[in-house]
């Protein structure tokens, strides 16, 4: 049974979701590898033209990260959101945690899209301008947090340092299939405090 076409925001009907533009496309990355997907391709695997596809998503590039803007809006929030009274180590290091809690039920899986995040060649550079926005968002709330610019060097170094820390856990635990990733990006924090009190 097809789905009901609904109104956009725009006012044009609505053919497809972000959801179903990344599952087609997570299917032939599975079956084509990246490199070997074109937007053509994703199109065709959903059913709608390419200039549907670039609607919704600039580039191929910008699939695997889903719909990040909003993933970092709501890490703002939850960093805006925390009580004034938490240390702002703290602060960060729960809101890391929230950013990074997914349903187990995802679709495509957060492991499959993680794997391919950060093991893709061809999405390293694009990676590097998301990486940036997320550092910012916590930059820019240790910055209001301690009165200063969020390019002073303590914002920047605490976006920096839980980047490292995110993406040391998505290592370890993408190469265990057993692993939990909420145990692990806890213990990834815990081990650099061991590791600077040495």
């Amino acid at each position: 049974m097809a789905a009901p076409v609904r109104a956009s925001v725009r006012g044009r009907p609505e053919v497809t979701t972000h959801a179903a533009i990344e599952q087609a496309a997570f299917r032939l990355f599975a079956e084509r590898g990246f490199a070997g997907t074109t937007m053509e391709a994703i199109a065709a695997e959903v059913g709608v033209g390419k200039r549907t596809v670039f609607r919704y998503y600039p580039s191929k590039n910008d699939i695997p990260w889903g719909q990040f803007s909003i993933t970092l809006s709501r890490f703002r929030q939850v960093l805006e959101n925390t009580p004034a009274d938490i240390p702002v180590h703290d602060a960060v290091h729960r809101a890391v945690l929230e950013f990074n809690r997914f349903p187990q039920g995802a679709q495509p899986p957060h492991r499959e899209r993680m794997r391919l995040l950060l093991t893709t060649p061809e999405l390293q550079a694009h990676s590097v301008h998301q990486y940036a926005a997320w550092r910012g968002v916590i930059s820019d709330y240790v910055a209001q947090r301690r009165g200063c610019a969020p390019t002073d060097l303590e914002p920047q170094l605490a976006g920096h340092i839980n980047l490292s820390l995110a993406i040391t856990a998505y290592e370890v635990w993408l190469a265990d299939d057993e692993a939990d990733l909420m145990t692990v990006l806890e213990e990834t924090m815990k081990t650099l405090g061991t590791y600077l009190a040495s």
